[in-house]
């Protein structure tokens, strides 16, 4: 009886958590659509990037003030330039001296896309900063307009 109880409990709770799923649209296997968005219903996800900042390997090879406030200088005028042309939609530090050291939400494509702007800050070409790539997915137009 117990048995039976926890396999009808299972069940349930597997089909609550799948009503509130959205849906990918029916698309050809492994192609995009232009968005890189689903919807069910009304509710539209779309996929952006979150990139977790970290501190990079070279980070203590020159340890110059000069140095580092130019390189932060240059870090905030490229993620200024990636914001106006909408690349990048969210950029900060974190408070604290640890490991993470901020985080960028980028609006590209692609992941190959998101590295190759990477490529273009000054503390991450000169390993001050390294970072983590993932796909992140939320409402469109919800939280990023």
């Amino acid at each position: 009886m117990k048995q039976l109880l926890f396999i009808s409990l299972f069940a349930l709770m597997a089909s609550c958590s799948d009503a509130n799923k959205p849906t990918i649209e029916n698309e050809p296997a492994g192609q995009e659509n232009e968005e890189n968005t689903f919807k069910d219903g009304e509710y539209t996800m779309k996929q952006y990037y979150f990139v977790m900042l970290t501190k990079g390997e070279k980070r203590t090879d020159n340890p110059d003030t000069a140095y580092i406030n130019d390189l932060q200088r240059r870090h905030l005028a490229n993620i200024d330039s990636l914001y106006n042309v909408g690349k990048i939609l969210v950029a900060g530090p974190f408070g604290d001296d640890g490991f993470w050291r901020g985080i960028f939400i980028f609006d590209c494509p692609t992941q190959a896309d998101v590295e190759t702007l990477l490529d273009t800050d000054p503390m991450i070409a000169s390993g001050w900063l390294g970072y983590e790539v993932h796909p992140w997915w939320t409402a469109k137009n919800e939280v990023f307009k």
